[in-house]
C-alpha cells in the first residue's frame, strides 16, 4: 500500500541529492546503484536506460529501496522502501531533462544509441526520515 511522502522527504528529494537505488538481481542478491531522482507528487522518478541492470531487475521484481543523504548535511537522510508501480518510455528525454536540470543545470548530455530511456515511477510503501543534530567536521 502506497503512502504519502512527508514534507521533509519531499524537500530532501527535491534538492540535488544523490540517491542509492537497490534492486534485486535474479538470484535474489541486491544491486545498489547511485542515481539522480525526481518527484511527481508522492512518487519518486528515476530515469534510466532500458537495458541497464536496474531496468532489467525492476522488470522482473518491482521491489526497490532507496537511501538519500543530503549533499550538504550528511546527517539528514531518508530511507524508502517501495515498488516500481509504472515504467514509462522516455525516448525524447522529457522526463530525464528536468531531473538533469536539477543536478547539472542543463538537459541530459548523454544520448546513447540503442534501446531507449525509461522512467521508473516508484510508489513509496515505507519512509524513514532522520536528521541527527551533528555537524560534519571530519579531521583534516
Amino acid at each position: 500500500m502506497s503512502q504519502s511522502l512527508s514534507l521533509e522527504a519531499k524537500n530532501l528529494i527535491d534538492r540535488p541529492n544523490f540517491a542509492h537505488l537497490a534492486t534485486l538481481m535474479p538470484d535474489g542478491s541486491p544491486l545498489s546503484t547511485p542515481v539522480w531522482i525526481g518527484r511527481e507528487g508522492d512518487m519518486i522518478v528515476i530515469s534510466i536506460s532500458d537495458w541497464s541492470l536496474k531496468g532489467k531487475n525492476t522488470k522482473k521484481d518491482p521491489r526497490v529501496s532507496l537511501s538519500i543523504v543530503d549533499f550538504k548535511n550528511p546527517y539528514e537522510e531518508l530511507q524508502i522502501r517501495g515498488r516500481v508501480a509504472e515504467i514509462r518510455p522516455d525516448p525524447d528525454f522529457k522526463i530525464m531533462n528536468p531531473i538533469s536540470h536539477k543536478y547539472i543545470g542543463r538537459p541530459f548530455p548523454i544520448h546513447m544509441q540503442g534501446p531507449g530511456r525509461i522512467a521508473l515511477m516508484i510508489e513509496v510503501e515505507k519512509e524513514r526520515y532522520t536528521r541527527v543534530p551533528l555537524e560534519h567536521t571530519p579531521p583534516k
